[in-house]
């Protein structure tokens, strides 16, 4: 009897220790999820002076008309976008907002790896900065089927997503009722990093010519 007992506690053991680590793993998810970047920004966004974000360790003044020091939804996402530091992959469908260009400029100097899709058509609407981009030697692609690439997303160094209904044009950010979600969420960014490598490929200009020809467009 002893000895069945012996064994029945034993057993009884293993399964609370076994439910223990359940538990822990459990506990564990929860925190590290508690800790995952998740955060919504609504536009259109206050007007305001933005040398702040773009020059934060110049010890001279701006003596701008527009507000200072203020935090909107626009230098939030500025910010975002300047703490890339290893690659940026941009998809999106209009691109004219010069601050969001200048942006992607000061990237590009300091070695960041940068990829843009856009749309084909609006490459040459009034305005638009893929021209500036691609001369400053950043890689770009134009989407080439029949229909729109009408995405608004970018992955900032494989693992934040930042997506919504914004384009990167001065009129969303400062007069349409927009939004974007910005995530570190595995499960969100993945799906659309394969989304940016399936376009990518998909209209790589080589391809599409039928050579190895890796000039962009």
């Amino acid at each position: 009897m002893s000895v069945m007992l012996t064994v029945k506690m034993v057993g009884l053991g293993l399964v609370a220790v076994s439910l223990s680590l359940e538990l822990l793993g459990w506990l564990f998810t929860r925190l590290r999820s508690g800790r995952t970047l998740n955060e919504v920004l609504f536009f259109p966004s206050e007007v305001t002076c933005l040398e702040h974000i773009f020059t934060p360790a110049s010890s001279r003044p701006c003596y701008c008309s527009l507000p200072h020091g203020v935090e909107t939804s626009f230098t939030r996402l500025l910010r975002r976008i300047l703490s890339t530091s290893s690659s940026l992959d941009l998809c999106v469908f209009a691109f004219s907002n010069m601050n969001l260009c200048r942006a992607v400029l000061m990237l590009h100097s300091r070695g960041i790896i940068i990829r843009v899709l856009t749309d084909r058509d609006y490459t040459v609407i009034t305005g638009s900065q893929i021209g500036v981009l691609r001369k400053a030697g950043i890689r770009v692609r134009s989407h080439m089927d029949s229909v729109h690439m009408h995405h608004k997303f970018a992955v900032l160094d494989g693992r934040l997503l930042i997506t919504g209904s914004l384009n990167w044009t001065l009129t969303a950010v400062q007069c349409n009722k927009e939004n974007i979600l910005i995530t570190e969420e595995p499960d969100l960014v993945r799906p659309f990093t394969q989304e940016f490598h399936s376009l990518w490929v998909h209209n790589d200009p080589g391809r599409k010519h039928g050579s190895g020809d890796q000039i962009e467009y």
